[in-house]
């Protein structure tokens, strides 16, 4: 794949770790061995897997003049807070959306990435009941800033849109290299599907390089159909964006929706026991909305025997920590 058509800032420092959890694996028995990802060590204010995406939808904001940056999220939003950091890096303003997708959760004085965003110098947040329209909601804020003489530039939800999937993109191929090197025979990536960026990039980037590993999301919100159509629309305009002539059939887009529980961000007793073993058997540190409910989903994979007797599965962390200590009562 060529990528360096792309306007791209290089907030990477090197390849993010992959790492044998061999404590984990052992634990949970069936054969199966377990590697992680360590996007959560990416650069960035407590780091994430929006960094990624964010060095190339920041330089395009950059090489189109902008002054500002507008995004949403919900309320603990990790995408948010990497906006945040980035434009505070790069001597931006930011102003954040926030969708309060479970009534009566958003506090002003919350800790978490809601503490982190004022620490990060965000110039507004604006609070919005769940179910809003969230583009439309950024493109008011962005008249408003340009009615006062700035120029914003807007980032979709999660940076998922082509442009920020290249982040992904990038990664499968970072991915595949240290693969070749350790001599690591991976069968399976499991990752958390949501706003589909992350998804689509890596199967855009896996099919660019012809690695030929499936990969499968776990949900976080959406069921299965409407969440697999999202992630296959994004991944083909990447691979287009890419040049990638092989295409991506519909059926190896994968993602399982039964570990959402009650709806986006409320905690299942899967997450809170799968953040308990990564921390105790591993010291990672998951989150309660992403990585949590997809480890929840790979450990249910492994007991329920969907990977083969021997098989190596890669779990992407895509970080998220902060949002830990808002859900405090659900762990104690």
């Amino acid at each position: 794949m060529n990528y360096t058509r792309f306007a791209r800032r290089h907030y990477l420092q090197g390849s993010t770790p992959i790492e044998h959890l061999p404590n984990l694996s052992k634990h949970l028995g069936g054969g199966v061995e377990i590697f992680v990802k360590r996007d959560d060590l990416l650069p960035g204010a407590a780091g994430g897997n929006k960094t990624r995406k964010l060095e190339f939808l920041v330089a395009d904001a950059l090489e189109k003049g902008a002054d500002t940056l507008i995004t949403c999220g919900a309320i603990q939003s990790n995408h948010c807070r990497l906006t945040a950091s980035w434009a505070a890096k790069e001597g931006l303003d930011c102003h954040l959306i926030l969708e309060e997708r479970v009534e009566g959760t958003y506090q002003e004085d919350a800790g978490g990435n809601n503490f982190l965003y004022e620490l990060l110098g965000v110039k507004s947040k604006t609070v919005v009941p769940g179910g809003s329209d969230l583009a439309f909601e950024m493109e008011e804020k962005a008249r408003a800033l340009m009615d006062h003489g700035k120029h914003p530039y807007i980032i979709p939800g999660g940076g998922s849109n082509s442009i920020g999937a290249l982040g992904y993109a990038v990664c499968a191929e970072e991915t595949m290299a240290q693969l070749n090197q350790m001599m690591l025979d991976i069968s399976h990536i499991i990752l958390p599907s949501g706003s589909a960026g992350t998804h689509a990039g890596m199967v855009a980037g896996m099919a660019g390089i012809h690695a030929d590993i499936p990969v499968s999301g776990i949900n976080v919100a959406r069921e299965k159909l409407a969440q697999e159509e999202m992630v296959h629309e994004l991944a083909l305009e990447s691979a287009e964006k890419l040049g990638v002539l092989s295409g991506i059939l519909r059926e190896s887009v994968v993602c399982y929706d039964g570990y959402v529980g009650e709806g986006y961000a409320i905690p299942t007793e899967g997450m809170v026991e799968a953040v308990k073993l990564f921390a105790r058997l591993e010291s990672i540190l998951l989150d309660p909305v992403y990585s949590g409910k997809t480890a929840a989903g790979m450990i249910d994979l492994i007991n329920t025997r969907c990977f083969d007797k021997g098989s190596k599965i890669l779990f992407l962390h895509t970080g998220g920590s902060p949002a830990l200590g808002v859900y405090m009562d659900s762990f104690r």
